[in-house]
């Protein structure tokens, strides 16, 4: 019987920008730090890969590319839809999200970019695609996963996801 390979929940504190400075998110104002286990696609590729190498209390700002943070901006998820294809299509406005089913059973998530009449324009790329990112962090805690975390596929308890 194979065991499973031991993981890691890293708890970190964080300040999010983009290449001009703007604040876009940060864990600074609420009490607990993010808390994620290592290997489940928690964070981007590349802040996980640089979160791997520190340690408790390490401080650091970690440049991520995009394609390693939210990947690249794809134009063919850009696309036109009829109005009527949406829930609620009289009350449609920019901004708005709609969840879809993806050729391989994925859910994808588009926002409404334009609203032209009876037609929709949607975006299914992150809000955050094709954009450098610079993470500020700080290690708070690192421990290993419970094996209900293992089980579950994510952290838990403060940080992390609650039940």
């Amino acid at each position: 019987m194979a065991l499973n390979p031991s993981k890691r929940v890293i708890s970190f504190h964080y300040t999010l920008t983009n290449v001009e400075g703007e604040v876009i998110d940060t864990s600074r104002d609420s009490h607990d730090p993010f808390a994620y286990m290592e290997g489940t696609g928690q964070i981007s590729p590349g802040l996980e890969k640089s979160m791997a190498l520190l340690s408790v209390g390490d401080k650091r700002v970690i440049e991520v590319e995009a394609a390693d943070a939210y990947g690249e901006h794809d134009a063919e998820l850009i696309v036109e839809v009829p109005r009527s294809k949406i829930p609620n299509p009289e009350e449609v406005e920019v901004g708005d999200q709609f969840q879809a089913t993806g050729p391989n059973d994925e859910m994808l998530l588009f926002r409404v970019i334009e609203v032209n009449g009876d037609q929709l324009k949607l975006d299914g790329n992150h809000p955050l695609a094709g954009e450098k990112l610079k993470f500020d962090v700080e290690v708070m805690q690192i421990r290993d996963a419970t094996a209900e975390e293992i089980a579950h596929g994510h952290a838990h308890g403060a940080g992390g996801h609650h039940h």
